[in-house]
C-alpha cells in the first residue's frame, strides 16, 4: 500500500540516513515529500527548506534531533499524519505526548529497517 511520507530532516548527502530513507521509500513505491534545512533534491524529489502545506500525509519519519524538532511541533500536528516514526537519535518523549493527545500514533523505530523487513 502506497503511503505518502514526509521525511523531516531530509538531506541531499548520500551518506545520511535521511537520504537513504528517501531513496528506499521511492523504491518501495511510496510518495515522498522532503523537508530539510537546505534545499536540493534526492532522486527528483525536491527538498523544501521550510514547512509547506501537505495533504493526506500517512507517515512522518523524523531525522532531526529533539532540540531541532521543537519548531515543528505545531506543523506536525497540523498535518494530522496517521503516525510519526522516531528514528534512532530522534527520540522525544515530550513530542510523543503531544502527538498521542492528537490521536497520532508514535513509533520508535528505524524506517530503513521497517522497509527492509516489509513492516513499513
Amino acid at each position: 500500500m502506497r503511503k505518502k511520507t514526509l521525511v523531516l530532516g531530509a538531506s541531499k548527502n548520500p551518506h545520511r540516513y535521511a537520504y537513504m530513507a528517501i531513496r528506499r521509500l521511492l523504491e518501495a513505491g511510496h510518495a515522498v515529500v522532503a523537508l530539510g534545512k537546505s534545499g536540493g533534491e534526492v532522486k527528483g524529489i525536491p527538498i523544501f527548506s521550510g514547512p509547506i502545506p501537505i495533504e493526506k500525509v500517512d507517515t512522518v519519519t523524523l531525522y532531526l534531533n529533539p532540540l531541532n524538532q521543537k519548531k515543528y511541533y505545531d506543523y506536525l500536528i497540523s498535518l494530522h499524519p496517521k503516525r510519526v516514526i522516531f528514528n534512532p537519535g530522534t527520540e522525544n518523549p515530550e513530542l510523543y505526548e503531544l502527538l498521542r493527545k492528537e490521536g497520532i500514533a508514535v513509533e520508535v523505530a528505524c524506517t530503513l529497517v521497517l522497509l527492509s523487513t516489509d513492516q513499513y
